[in-house]
């Protein structure tokens, strides 16, 4: 299934996915605060991947992903590990490698992703 979302609604999945590994619920303020945005314009944004039916948030304001929301997270969250383990380990400071990781995951094609993490993870 081709999924396009546009490399800002992916970096708010991917955030949403970060967060909801550490705290007990995601809200607006705490994406926010993570990624250094004003909260209106998260709250923007979390109407947008609404109605994408990529999140569903609660009357109290709690935001879920959805199947498809979860899918793409985990899949730009991949990319990101991946490419940010991957240029540490060819001597990039970490500072730049996440920072490049997070250009990257963004661009590539899976076609291609899958055949560098194939050339990558053996060597792991």
């Amino acid at each position: 299934m081709a999924l396009h979302v546009n490399e800002s609604s992916e970096n708010y999945l991917e955030t949403i996915l970060i967060l909801s590994k550490s705290l007990p619920v995601v809200r607006s303020v705490d994406i926010a605060t993570e990624l250094g945005f004003k909260k209106s314009s998260v709250s923007i944004a979390m109407k947008n991947l609404r109605e994408k039916d990529y999140i569903t948030v609660s009357d109290a304001g709690f935001i879920s992903l959805t199947p498809s929301g979860k899918e793409i997270a985990e899949m730009i969250y991949e990319r990101h590990e991946l490419f940010t383990n991957w240029l540490i380990s060819l001597g990039v400071n970490e500072a730049t490698a996440a920072e490049d990781a997070c250009k990257m995951e963004h661009v590539i094609s899976k076609e291609s992703f899958e055949a560098i993490k194939k050339s990558i993870l053996p060597l792991h």
